[in-house]
């Protein structure tokens, strides 16, 4: 049996408490009403932050699409005071960062990702960061699991996936990771379940 080296984490609904973040409400109550429609749109069905995630468009023109003038406001606002880091998750990495590897698996816009974690200084935690923006490919796709294990150079069995998704722990699972559900939306799964860094502490 493999001796477990690595944790990998997501960043919404992980280490952030938002899963899904709250980028619509935040640019819904920046626009007219007359404008949400135009902003829905955009965002789900032309997919702009999909492909902003996927290093299509740099967050400033992201933004800038959206009818902001000042993007570069608007994407340190948004982060700094419309999403939540959950406290536990320091106290948590103060303890383990030095007995396992931890690395940072995130759908994310690029700049957006690196802002976060210089904000919240959590750069010193993670030996790696694999980010969609950066790599242009996203969970559940299983190339960037592959990338990831490529490029911190280990075996699956060595890794656990720490996600609020189903769906991206079963693309992991499938390539041979021990997966663990952080369950801040009530999903249902048939693995492992925590709802706290406390409890990752006494899974580990």
């Amino acid at each position: 049996m493999h001796k477990i080296t690595t944790l990998i984490f997501d960043m919404y609904g992980v280490i952030l408490e938002e899963s899904k973040g709250n980028f619509i409400p935040y640019t819904l109550s920046h626009f007219a009403n007359t404008e949400h429609e135009r902003l829905i749109r955009q965002i789900i069905k032309e997919q702009l932050f999909t492909k902003a995630s996927n290093g299509e468009l740099t967050s400033d023109e992201f933004l800038s699409l959206l009818g902001y003038e000042n993007p570069q406001y608007h994407m340190k606002d948004y982060i700094e005071n419309y999403l939540t880091l959950d406290g536990n998750f320091i106290v948590f990495a103060e303890t383990y960062c030095e007995k396992y590897d931890f690395v940072l698996l995130s759908n994310d816009v690029s700049e957006w990702s690196s802002y976060i974690t210089e904000y919240y200084k959590l750069n010193k935690f993670f030996k790696q960061k694999i980010v969609s923006g950066d790599v242009k490919c996203r969970k559940p796709e299983k190339r960037i699991y592959e990338m990831t294990l490529e490029k911190i150079k280990r075996s699956p069995a060595e890794c656990v996936f720490i996600d609020n998704s189903v769906k991206n722990l079963e693309s992991a699972g499938e390539m041979g990771m021990q997966t663990v559900l952080f369950n801040r939306d009530n999903e249902n799964y048939i693995g492992t379940i925590i709802n706290s860094f406390a409890e990752l502490a006494n899974l580990l």
